[in-house]
């Protein structure tokens, strides 16, 4: 009996651990309000968007199309994650709860946002540092867009000027949810 329980714990802990073999997602990251997360637990097997976001910007209005693309794929895999950062002009505020709730307030952001850091550079974010050696392409201002297929290995980069509902991007999004999970 004590091994078939071990038995059923070994496979239940293995199966955990299955569904995060992205060393992209093999993160911990705190968001905004506090709660700490692993991003692999949290978002593996699905198809992640990352976007490093600026709440004083000209492409702020992006997190409106942010939230649509959130809403419209959420039930089929897709999870929108922003991180805040100030590297671009200043252009973030200082405290986690303003970011918050300027985002809430004026664009009804539901989806994951993180804690303000850096996105570049020898102190950026270690998820920043991996999407930065996988695609090549480091943020040159806010709202880059990182695409991360189910398989959390393959990534596609978006530049600042591609909008949330273009048909590039779109496109990238149906055809990763399309894979299946």
């Amino acid at each position: 009996m004590r091994l078939l329980i071990a038995a059923v714990l070994t496979l239940a802990v293995s199966q955990a651990f299955a569904a995060c073999e992205s060393p992209l997602l093999d993160k911990t990251e705190k968001r905004l309000l506090g709660k700490t997360e692993n991003l692999c637990e949290s978002y593996g097997g699905k198809v992640v968007l990352v976007v490093n976001t600026a709440s004083k910007c000209g492409f702020t209005p992006q997190y409106e199309g942010l939230e649509t693309l959130y809403k419209n794929y959420k039930d089929k895999g897709l999870v929108v994650l922003g991180f805040p950062s100030d590297q671009f002009l200043g252009q973030e505020y200082d405290d986690d709860a303003k970011i918050a709730e300027f985002c809430k307030a004026n664009f009804g952001v539901s989806f994951p946002m993180y804690s303000k850091g850096d996105v570049k550079g020898d102190e950026a974010n270690p998820l920043f540092k991996d999407l930065i050696a996988a695609t090549g392409k480091k943020p040159s201002w806010n709202f880059n867009k990182y695409l991360i297929d189910r398989d959390g290995k393959t990534v596609t980069h978006f530049g600042s000027s591609t909008k949330p509902e273009s048909q590039e991007l779109t496109k990238a999004i149906e055809a990763a949810l399309a894979k299946g999970g």
